[in-house]
C-alpha cells in the first residue's frame, strides 16, 4: 500500500456491511463488530506526539482503513474535525477513506489542508443501485448522497477517487452494472478509480456466504464453486478485468492511484522545500 501509517478513531464500525473483512479484528477483545463499536478518545493527543516530533517524516496517513472515520458515533464524538485540525496544523498530508456524507460536515478542515498538503478523499462505491445497497451496507449513505460528496469535494484542492471494492460476484459484477457505475464516476470527475473483487477469508467468509443463504439463495452453489479453493476462481476474475479494462478506456477513467499521489506529493514538496514521500 502506498502509504507507511494507518490511523483508525474507532474500532467496530455500524455501517453493517456484509462483506467486512474487518469482523476479525473483534475477534480478540468480543463483542460484535457491528454494534460494540469503541472510541480512541484520546487519538488526538496520541496522534499529536508522533506527528509534532523533529523524526516525523511527514508520510501519508491513511485514516479510515479499517473502521470509517465518519461512521454514525462520530456525529457524537466529533473526532475527525480535530484529527483535521492537527494535520493542518503540522502540514501532514492523509488519505481518507468514507462511504459517508458525514465527511461534507468538515469540508472547510479539508479545503483548508487541501491548501497546504496533499489530501485525498476515497469514497467506497461498488454500485449505483441503493436496493443492493440497503441490505449490503444497510448502515452506509446512499449512492446518491456519496456521489454528492465527490462532487463537493472537487470544489477543493483535493483529490477524490472511487474505490470500487468489493465487486460482489452475480451481484454487482454484469457488465451493464459497471458501465453505469463508470458512467457516474465519469459524470462527477473523480480523480482516479480502485477496482477489486471480493475476498472471503476466515469468519468473514462464513457471515458472508450465510447472507447469501438467507438473501440470495439461488447464488449459494456457485459462491462455493467460485471460492472452492479459498480465492476466487482465476477464469472469472479474468473475465471480470477484461470487462473492467474495456470499460476504464471507453471512460478514461485512471487506475493510476500511486502516480496521481507521487505528482501531487511533489507538487507540495516543490512548493515547500520539505520531502514529502508516499512509503
Amino acid at each position: 500500500m502506498p502509504y507507511k501509517w494507518d490511523l483508525n478513531i474507532y474500532r467496530g464500525c455500524s455501517h453493517r456491511c456484509v462483506y467486512c473483512y474487518a469482523r476479525y479484528s473483534h475477534e480478540f477483545i468480543g463483542g460484535n463488530f457491528f454494534d460494540d463499536i469503541y472510541v480512541k478518545t484520546n487519538i488526538v493527543e496520541s496522534l499529536e506526539k508522533v506527528i509534532s516530533s523533529k523524526k516525523w517524516k511527514k508520510d501519508v496517513i491513511n485514516i479510515g482503513s479499517v473502521c470509517d472515520s465518519y461512521q454514525h458515533i462520530e456525529k457524537k464524538y466529533k473526532i475527525m474535525p480535530e484529527i483535521l485540525k492537527l494535520l493542518i496544523k503540522y502540514k501532514s498530508p492523509a488519505v481518507i477513506s468514507t462511504k459517508s456524507d458525514l465527511i461534507l460536515r468538515d469540508i472547510d478542515l479539508i479545503n483548508k489542508l487541501s491548501e497546504n498538503t496533499y489530501i485525498n478523499i476515497a469514497l467506497s462505491i461498488n454500485c449505483c443501485d441503493d436496493n443492493i445497497i440497503k441490505i449490503t451496507e444497510s448502515g452506509a449513505s446512499s449512492i446518491k448522497n456519496r456521489f454528492n460528496v465527490i462532487k463537493e469535494i472537487k470544489k477543493t484542492n483535493a483529490s477524490v477517487g472511487v474505490h470500487i471494492m468489493p465487486v460482489l460476484p452475480f451481484i454487482t459484477d454484469s457488465k451493464y452494472q459497471i458501465e453505469e457505475l463508470f458512467s457516474t464516476i465519469k459524470s462527477v470527475n473523480a480523480d482516479y478509480i480502485i477496482i477489486d473483487t471480493l475476498n472471503l477469508k476466515g469468519s468473514t467468509k462464513i457471515e458472508y456466504l450465510n447472507f447469501i443463504k438467507n438473501k440470495y439463495p439461488n447464488l449459494f452453489e456457485k459462491y462455493l464453486n467460485l471460492y472452492k479453493n479459498g480465492n476466487i476462481d482465476l477464469k472469472y476474475k479474468k473475465n471480470l478485468y477484461l470487462t473492467i479494462n474495456e470499460l476504464k478506456q471507453k471512460y478514461n477513467i485512471s487506475t493510476d492511484y500511486i502516480n496521481i499521489m507521487k505528482n501531487k506529493l511533489s507538487e507540495f514538496s516543490y512548493e515547500t522545500g520539505e520531502q514529502l514521500s508516499l512509503f
